[in-house]
């Protein structure tokens, strides 16, 4: 994305002069494999269901300001109450929610990349400063020991489990550790929790941790993402502070209605799940069956690899094959990295095909 032209980096405040936006680097493409969409048709029903309700929906009046009915649902699903759940403009929304609520000018951020590059781009936007502890090169797991030892002095600590894009995830004992070691706040990015075998969720740490935040979204296993639905779980006085700061009328009524119909819906969700996770190991197996790639496991749904001529190869899938994948090859710890995408079993047939074409004549 363009700089800031001169003129506006002499008018806006001065921390944002050099602001570089969030970049998807995005293009359109016949297979997207770049994004962790969903990339399945809803399930049946479902489209039906939610279409009925946004054909029922007022659009004269102003939304729900705290999305009552949906928090309710919600907080039914995870076993807490409404005052337990705040919905957003996306997860984006709130993970800016909780910088601009818990960080600030003075306060430190722990992160642990290679993870979501809106974490400091956040932070950077709320002038809080960051410390990073990064991740193992081999492995690109957490250091726990490392990272319990920062977060004592931090003012607030995001990790994310499973990890993008790496896809490992977080033992909920070391959630627990981490919540005890932060004299702040701790988010949890779940955004990918329902890819991951059982035992990861750590709802079950909230009444025992009461400085924790867990953040879930619509967009990932629930194929939402067009809608901009995420929400977080907290003590209620953490919940009030998400209200107090939240851009009103934030989460229109046609995401309330939608939003609301899928989390209804949520067990016809359950097989596509179930089949995107299949298909990834099926995926990984293939991958990692080629000497000349480096593939890491994967709790979420997409992969991380790793193959000579990167940038050469995404370049080539997109523009000979119509197929986006993501380049990490410019982050560090992650030189030669693609993320791809778990999508339908065509598309995986695809890329996987195209790939290997490719690295045969790369070679």
């Amino acid at each position: 994305m363009a700089e800031l032209s001169e003129r506006m980096r002499a008018l806006v405040q001065p921390h944002l002069a050099g602001i570089e936006p969030y970049d998807p680097n995005f293009t359109p493409t016949r297979i997207n494999l770049s994004a962790n969409e969903n990339t399945y048709p809803l399930p049946d029903g479902v489209r039906a269901a939610i279409d009925g309700v946004l054909a029922a929906t007022p659009l004269n009046r102003y939304p729900d300001p705290m999305s009552g009915a949906l928090r309710d649902e919600l907080a039914a699903w995870h076993g807490v109450t409404r005052e337990n759940v705040c919905v957003g403009n996306g997860g984006d929304e709130l993970l800016y929610n909780f910088l601009l609520a818990f960080g600030g000018q003075g306060r430190t951020l722990l992160v642990c990349p290679p993870c979501f590059s809106e974490y400091e781009f956040f932070a950077s936007l709320t002038q809080t400063s960051v410390r990073t502890v990064r991740r193992d090169r081999k492995t690109l797991r957490v250091d726990e020991k490392a990272t319990l030892a920062a977060a004592q002095t931090a003012d607030l600590v995001i990790v994310t489990s499973p990890n993008n894009p790496t896809g490992d995830a977080l033992p909920v004992s070391f959630v627990a550790q981490l919540c005890r070691a932060c004299p702040g706040m701790v988010m949890l990015d779940e955004a990918y929790i329902e890819f991951a075998d059982a035992g990861y969720d750590a709802c079950g740490l909230l009444a025992s941790c009461p400085n924790l935040v867990i953040l879930h979204t619509l967009s990932k296993a629930f194929g939402e993402a067009g809608i901009r639905c995420g929400y977080v779980i907290a003590a209620a006085d953490a919940i009030d502070v998400f209200a107090a700061v939240r851009q009103i009328y934030s989460v229109n009524v046609l995401t309330q209605a939608a939003a609301l119909a899928a989390a209804q819906m949520r067990d016809a969700f359950v097989p596509v799940v179930e089949k995107i996770r299949s298909e990834r190991e099926r995926m990984l197996a293939a991958l990692e069956s080629d000497e000349r790639v480096q593939a890491w496991p994967s709790q979420g749904n997409f992969l991380l690899v790793r193959v000579d001529e990167a940038s050469a190869i995404r370049r080539r899938l997109r523009d000979e094959h119509s197929i986006l994948v993501r380049d990490f090859s410019a982050v560090p710890g992650l030189e030669g990295c693609l993320r791809i995408t778990v999508g339908t079993p065509e598309e995986n047939d695809e890329v996987l095909a195209a790939l290997e074409a490719l690295l045969d004549e790369e070679a």
